[in-house]
Order: C-alpha cells, then structure tokens, then sequence
C-alpha cells in the first residue's frame, strides 16, 4: 500500500464480523452493520501542537482498535477498502 496518513491521522482496515448466529443462522451483507473494529495499517507523524511542536500518536501499526460506526473517510486502494480517520476518532485499543 502506497499511503502516508498526515499529522494526526491514521489508515484503518475494518475487520469482518461473524455472519453466521450462535445457532447457525447465516446473516445476509444486507442485514449487518458495520465492524466497529479494525486493525491500524498506517500512521501519521503526529498530531501538531499550539506551539508548533508534533505529539506522537498513541496507536501504532498492528493495533486492533474500535471506533465509531460513522468514523472516517472510506477510500480504496488497490482493491482494497480502508477508513482514514484522525486519532481522535479511535476509541479504544483492543490488547490482548
């Protein structure tokens, strides 16, 4: 992928939700919502601070975050479709 997210941005690859029900029942794409989780597939250097100096971000590449259901811009790549959104955004890291 040939994408550098700016300042406090970050790119973001959704993860896929389980289709099926603890019954068996296959859920259809249209009756699903949106993950509200993903993995962080590139950052930016860091948000910009009143004083002109740069804060590193908290997420780093290969975090499993959630965020929220409306979050980000969706754009595709190489066939690919990702989220780009600021850190802001990004609610929590999913550890362990």
């Amino acid at each position: 992928m040939n994408i550098r997210p700016l300042h406090d941005r970050v790119v973001v690859r959704r993860m896929e939700e389980e289709r099926t029900t603890a019954g068996g029942i296959v859920i259809p794409d249209s009756a699903t919502e949106k993950p509200i989780q993903g993995e962080i597939i590139a950052v930016g250097k860091g948000k910009i601070l009143d004083n002109g100096e740069s804060r590193p971000l908290d997420v780093k590449v290969g975090d499993r975050v959630l965020f929220g259901k409306y979050s980000g811009t969706e754009v595709k790549l190489d066939g690919k479709e990702f989220l780009v959104m600021r850190e802001e955004d990004i609610m929590g890291v999913i550890e362990g």
